[in-house]
């Protein structure tokens, strides 16, 4: 596997710390960001396949930011997953209204989250991007 680029958005610096050792582990390049606003700026200069997104972010939320960035020709290709603590019925499907292409519940399983995200990452629809 190359180092399949992967920006993570949360707001948690726990959170960002254990999925970036999970990932880096695997082999993915990832960046990093507390919010919406850090990770418009990252986006500048790295193009991830796939974000893992909080939804619950200080200021813009992460249902906003992906609709922004799912309206963008630039990063409407990205993958994005929802990853939140928002377990109640209709969340999931409120993350995929915004426009997120997954959905992953907190906490976070640590032997489930490398396999969903190689999974769909070779999935045949990312061969094309």
């Amino acid at each position: 596997m190359s180092a399949e680029p992967i920006l993570v958005v949360d707001d948690n610096p726990i959170n960002l710390k254990l999925i970036r050792v999970l990932l880096t582990g695997e082999g993915y390049e990832v960046r990093a960001a507390l919010d919406a606003e850090e990770a418009a700026v990252i986006l500048q200069s790295f193009r991830p396949l796939l974000i893992l997104m909080d939804l619950q972010l200080p200021g813009m939320d992460g249902y906003e930011f992906t609709r922004r960035l799912k309206a963008e020709p630039e990063t409407r290709d990205i993958v994005i997953f929802a990853v939140t603590s928002y377990a109640m019925k209709g969340d999931e499907q409120r993350a995929l209204d915004a426009g997120c292409d997954g959905y992953i519940s907190k906490p976070i399983d640590t032997e489930a989250l490398p396999r969903i995200i190689a999974a769909r990452l070779a999935a045949p629809a990312l061969a094309s991007t």
